[in-house]
């Protein structure tokens, strides 16, 4: 009783926060436009609630397009509309220029965030690591994660990748969890197999799952679709690559039933340690079990401002490079988006690492 008593105040309040915001656009637009109440209203109503609608089936695609839309509304319009109504409510002959004033930040968001979404960029780090028993004296790293691979962020936003991946001749590229979009179904029907396949490194390319392929519920398709890209998926398991390195590939934490670091630690610390883990849960185990390279994704450092503020507050390191004792992290943004390919405050990225490989004292 308790959980159907939280949907329905949810479904409540989400139903009274469209029906504000409903009302604020058709009040401007009513001001100089003849608009029909109930065809706004009913359109309105189709935006808001077009990814329940998209769920149903997949050849409703046109509705996930709008309701990812939506969420632009959705997050500004909470900001803005606020606002705009206490602005109107001192000056009521304003009406039309404040709601215009609003229409242009909602537009030019769009235009600068669907810049920042489709115009990845490349962020260079160099670190030094204890070579240990390692044949390389260095190595260059690709990171990259949450590509969200679907409608949106499609077959030539993974071609982006692919080519600036290949530009930096890496010699093993990671790839960080929410590779697809919950439902792996566009990328085996848009053949973005084939553009994957076209990802070079000298020793692999290697990738771990993210919450969003436990949200799909399609993880052999998956497993089976990257393996076939030449992409190898760790799950839960600790290889060695190039005699150089221990790679360890995390099950995502959305998996309560995932193993414990400790259980996939090296037996014998003989060589550096890179670990792959989608949520940067905890940089403090890592730390303690003796990782040397730690890279992780999901926070999307928020995606649209000003949601880093949160991810600031919930994880140690929500973005970028940190160095913790022995310890090297990186969190990417991501190279994709979720919901709309929309960026503000963040830009869809890439992470190319030079690492330095030196005997221990040098």
């Amino acid at each position: 009783m308790k959980k159907i008593g939280a949907i329905t105040t949810a479904i409540l309040v989400y139903s009274a926060i469209v029906f504000y915001l409903g009302w604020c656009v058709f009040i401007w637009l009513d001001a100089f436009l003849s608009v029909n109440r109930w065809i706004f209203f009913s359109g309105w109503t189709v935006m808001a609630y077009a990814l329940l609608i998209a769920r149903i089936d997949h050849r409703f695609r046109l509705f996930h397009i709008i309701g990812s839309y939506w969420m632009i509304i959705m997050q500004y319009g909470i900001i803005l509309f606020p606002m705009a109504t206490i602005a109107t409510w001192i000056m009521p002959d304003q009406l039309i220029i404040i709601g215009s004033i609003v229409f242009f930040l909602f537009v030019m968001s769009i235009i600068i965030g669907t810049y920042n979404a489709y115009t990845p960029v490349v962020r260079e780090l160099s670190i030094t690591l204890p070579k240990k028993d390692a044949k390389l004296n260095s190595l260059k790293v690709v990171v990259a994660s949450d590509f969200h691979l679907g409608l949106l962020s499609n077959k030539a936003h993974l071609q982006r990748f692919v080519k600036k991946s290949n530009e930096e001749r890496p010699d093993v590229v990671l790839l960080v969890g929410d590779l697809v979009d919950d439902d792996p179904i566009w990328f085996v029907k848009k053949g973005m197999s084939e553009v994957m396949k076209q990802l070079t490194s000298t020793y692999g390319n290697y990738g771990v799952l993210g919450n969003h392929e436990y949200y799909g519920k399609k993880i052999p398709l998956l497993v089976e679709e990257m393996e076939a890209s030449n992409v190898k998926m760790l799950l839960d398991e600790t290889i060695v690559v190039a005699d150089s390195f221990y790679l360890t590939g995390r099950e995502d934490l959305t998996n309560k039933e995932r193993k414990q670091l400790a259980d996939l630690a090296p037996k014998v610390h003989n060589l550096p340690w890179f670990v792959m883990d989608h949520t940067p849960s905890n940089l403090v185990i890592p730390e303690k079990e003796g990782t040397d390279f730690h890279v992780s994704g999901h926070t999307h450092r928020g995606q649209m401002w000003p949601n880093h503020l949160f991810t600031r507050k919930l994880f140690e390191l929500d973005y970028g490079y940190k160095q913790k004792g022995s310890l090297h992290a990186v969190v990417s943004s991501g190279f994709g988006f979720w919901g709309p390919p929309i960026r503000l405050g963040s830009q869809s990225e890439l992470w190319s690492v030079n690492i330095k490989l030196e005997d221990v004292g040098v």
